[in-house]
């Protein structure tokens, strides 16, 4: 095994399959990088079994072989390189990394022992670009729930009907659902790892390059072109969340968002000192009050809105006010409101391509 290239080529590579090695394995070979080298081409593969990242480089290849290396002292050692053509040479068990007048030597792994990812048959796809599929992660992977003791909620569901794509993400608190017409004809239900979702948004790029997807019963593709990330789906029935959403409001508030957002960023100082991250809003004609309050002191806010129906007195947790408003892409937003006790909805005046369901605390002088 032999081939030469760009020290930013290869470190490139090695930072995106990276994402996929394992840290903490009973089995070593997981924390490794298989890099097996072509007559035309130098492929770098990780997995932890369950998240798999395979992506190729072109490199002035003279002899073909591969080799499994530990991941993190490889990226390590290539990163702090001089930016200049790098030669990886394998002789017998060891592996010369040299650059100018560095040199490294690193014991290489059997790559037999190496787990093969998956074979995904790249039939029935669908397709969007990266910069969509980034909006798509990053407008509703903040709402999955961390508590595993609901796993499938841990997960983003990948829902394909009537020709729409839908990103559904819920935590038992809140709700967040993102839509675009695909024009796919093909109907799916699969739910997708948030891990999975959070180390593909740190490799898509904000442009209109295609990603393919594909779906095996239990497996998802992402194929990038250069790169390819395979995933384990998650397994069970997700919540039938159209049951959640309310069809009807009684009161609707139209606000601007960045308004909203620094109001309630004050707010929450005082609230996380509470320990319970709760403010206050109440909905009167044409402002919306925002108050919080703990043994630090209190904050008053006023924002100016635009009401539809009658107002309201309401408490949320201010974070989950906060992780929608600092992602979502709209100058103004619509809040409705059933009542106290019952869920807001957070719109975009807009578009109809994103819904945001945040469910309120329950305080005695609300009711």
């Amino acid at each position: 095994m032999w081939f030469t290239c760009e020290k930013d080529v290869l470190q490139e590579a090695i930072n995106i399959v990276q994402k996929a090695a394992s840290n903490k394995t009973t089995f070593p070979i997981l924390e490794g990088i298989l890099i097996t080298v072509e007559k035309d081409r130098v492929i770098l593969s990780a997995t932890d079994l369950d998240l798999g990242i395979e992506t190729y480089v072109n490199a002035d290849i003279h002899q073909v072989g591969s080799v499994v290396l530990n991941s993190k002292i490889l990226g390590e050692f290539i990163r702090k390189l001089p930016n200049d053509v790098i030669t990886v040479k394998k002789e017998n068990n060891d592996v010369y990394i040299t650059c100018l007048k560095s040199e490294f030597v690193l014991v290489g792994n059997n790559p037999e022992e190496f787990p093969k990812l998956p074979v995904i048959n790249e039939n029935t796809m669908y397709e969007i670009s990266q910069d969509l599929l980034r909006n798509f992660i990053k407008q509703t992977i903040f709402a999955v729930a961390t508590d595993e003791t609901r796993p499938i909620l841990t997960g983003v569901l990948f829902e394909v009907r009537n020709e729409v794509l839908s990103f559904v993400a819920l935590d038992g608190y809140r709700l967040a659902l993102k839509s675009y017409e695909i024009g796919n004809k093909d109907n799916i239900s699969a739910v997708i790892p948030g891990k999975t979702l959070i180390e593909i948004s740190k490799i898509l790029e904000p442009i209109n390059e295609p990603v393919k997807i594909t779906f095996t019963p239990n497996h998802i593709l992402f194929n990038l072109g250069d790169t390819k990330i395979i995933s384990r789906l998650l397994d069970g029935e997700f919540i039938n969340y159209r049951q959640i959403i309310p069809d009807e409001y009684r009161m609707k508030v139209k606000v601007k968002t960045n308004e909203l957002m620094e109001s309630i960023e004050r707010a929450s100082l005082l609230a996380r000192e509470g320990k319970t991250n709760l403010i206050k809003f109440e909905i009167k004609e044409d402002k919306m009050v925002i108050t919080s309050n703990s043994q630090m002191g209190k904050v008053y806010e006023e924002v100016n809105i635009e009401l539809e129906g009658e107002g309201l007195k309401i408490a949320f947790n201010s974070k989950y006010f906060l992780d929608v408003l600092r992602i979502i892409d709209s100058e103004e937003i619509y809040l409705e409101f059933s009542s106290n006790v019952s869920p807001c909805l957070v719109k975009k005046v807009d578009s109809k391509d994103y819904i945001y369901l945040v469910l309120p605390v329950r305080l005695v002088d609300t009711v």
